[in-house]
């Protein structure tokens, strides 16, 4: 689009619009929001892992890395390498987990400016790959598997040269690609919302999960107590109306533009709710970047500056074909796979395809360990109290001190605060541990362990040592029930929660003496 192109009056009254030269939509502005967005999502990631990542999984973390590659290399000899794929192969210590979050934050500045975004992608999906498979337990989170699925289909969707500021000099957007990421949105909302019906949980068949969620999540914020006080009918209400955009929404997600820009603002609203009551990580900006897939040229164009429009041209690149060679076979191909296989996944998540056969079944096998085709589905069953695991130390075995974390709800009166985008890993392990027990949780003994050896790395990723940097004696896991309190008791008392001891959830250890 050129200067004169552009209306002079202040207000104009047919914006520019943006198609192929076929006549088909033009998504080169979605596709530079998405992937910048994307680059955001992945330096987030990389520099809040980095942050405790020594804690977690270093050499003296509560997992240490190099000790769980060391036990699969015995136990699984060459397969290794495709079961387990991580670059930590080569160096899994302090320093090569240091590399790898260093190397992260750098293909995600990399991205986010424009420079070699598809390089930088693949980089950036190996990576993360690498570090979620080192982080054991700390790794397994749903978003974390979200982002390599989006990261892996957004290394095709990519431009291969450098995002250029006039969009009209980018290669056309890959129209594979490009549906493959909506097909993932489809698949993640579908299923988000359908485990939660097929699970029989009475909380979301009768509509009142909500009544239970907001002071049962695993990191409520300050604005989750004043969404707890709601009435149920409302509670009911926002229940309903999460269902119908959980499983309505998405089927709008391939349809003409005005119901797919209907789908949009849908799923980005109940997204910026969730964020607005919850700390979910990086978790609601990612689908956010997802959604603005469903956006075409002629409707960002208008909200981009004035003073840019002159940077787009009038008329984009027509949509890249879809078989125009062999190379574009074989690429069709493999996607013809991984629509296969991707809604194989979703129907056995939903409960639709239990018997599948032995080769699909043996195919998701093979390729599970990439983590680029995943079943997904957030809050299945509701969970309606709040255990919640209170650590303690003592050194007479009489006098008992507990450990306060950073995040998780521990002191009665401290206000529950948004941490969000980052995760704190250990914090969101300890709610998970909470609904389990002491031996179904290996790595709550390591933690245990570490505080009774004093180790920094480990005391840094909680908010108060009690006994300042000397370890104690003794150290046990207690169980208590956390509730909100309602408006009278926080005026009266100042406190945010009320609790109950349920009684022990470990032993009392302590180390040998020597």
């Amino acid at each position: 689009m050129t200067a004169d192109a552009l209306p002079q009056d202040p207000a104009p009254k047919a914006p520019p619009t943006r198609q192929s030269a076929g006549g088909q939509p033009s998504w080169l502005l979605s596709r530079w929001l998405f992937l910048r967005l994307l680059g955001i999502v992945y330096l987030i990631a990389f520099v809040s892992l980095w942050t405790q990542v020594h804690g977690l999984i270093g050499e003296r973390g509560i997992l240490p890395a190099a000790d769980y590659l060391q036990r699969a290399a015995a136990q699984l000899g060459p397969e290794r390498l495709w079961l387990l794929p991580t670059v930590g192969w080569l160096g899994a210590g302090d320093a090569a987990l240091t590399r790898l979050c260093a190397a992260g934050t750098a293909a995600s500045v990399l991205l986010v400016v424009g420079i070699a975004p598809a390089i930088a992608l693949a980089l950036l999906w190996a990576l993360y790959l690498s570090l979620v498979v080192l982080g054991q337990d700390f790794l397994s989170f749903q978003w974390d598997l979200l982002l390599l699925e989006a990261g892996f289909l957004a290394i095709f969707l990519a431009p291969k040269r450098p995002l250029l500021p006039g969009l009209s000099r980018e290669p056309p957007v890959s129209r594979l690609a490009h549906g493959l990421l909506r097909w993932l949105l489809l698949r993640f909302m579908i299923m988000s919302g359908g485990v939660k019906l097929i699970s029989g949980d009475a909380a979301w068949h009768n509509l009142t999960a909500l009544t239970f969620h907001y002071q049962t999540q695993p990191l409520p914020v300050w604005t989750s107590w004043y969404a707890h006080q709601l009435p149920v009918w409302f509670h009911k209400l926002s229940c309903a109306g999460m269902f119908v955009i959980e499983l309505a929404a998405p089927l709008l997600i391939f349809a003409r533009r005005r119901l797919r820009h209907l789908a949009c603002a849908l799923l980005v609203g109940l997204q910026l709710l969730i964020a607005a009551t919850g700390s979910y990580t990086f978790f609601n900006l990612l689908t956010i970047a997802l959604c603005v897939l469903l956006l075409d040229d002629e409707l960002l164009v208008r909200r981009v500056p004035k003073r840019w429009r002159q940077r787009v041209s009038e008329r984009a690149p027509a949509p890249a074909a879809v078989l125009a060679s062999p190379r574009q076979g074989v690429v069709l191909a493999g996607a013809a796979v991984l629509l296969l296989l991707s809604g194989l996944q979703t129907a056995r998540t939903l409960g639709l395809a239990d018997a599948l056969s032995s080769p699909v079944d043996g195919m998701l096998a093979a390729v599970a360990p990439l983590r680029t085709i995943n079943g997904y589905g957030l809050f299945a069953v509701m969970t309606t109290q709040r255990p919640e695991i209170v650590i303690e130390g003592s050194n007479d075995g009489q006098t008992w001190k507990p450990y306060e974390f950073r995040w998780k709800p521990g002191d009665l009166t401290r206000r529950p605060r948004l941490v969000a985008p980052h995760q704190p890993r250990l914090d969101w392990q300890m709610w998970f541990a909470a609904l389990s027990t002491f031996r179904r949780e290996p790595w709550l003994a390591g933690l245990l362990r570490r505080l009774l050896e004093g180790e920094p790395q480990v005391l840094r990723l909680l908010a108060r040592d009690p006994f300042q940097g000397t370890p104690p004696r003794y150290v046990r896991a207690q169980l208590y029930d956390y509730r909100f309190t309602d408006a009278q008791t926080r005026r009266a008392t100042g406190q945010w929660w009320r609790r109950e001891l349920l009684g022990p959830y470990s032993p009392v250890l302590s180390l040998p003496r020597g």
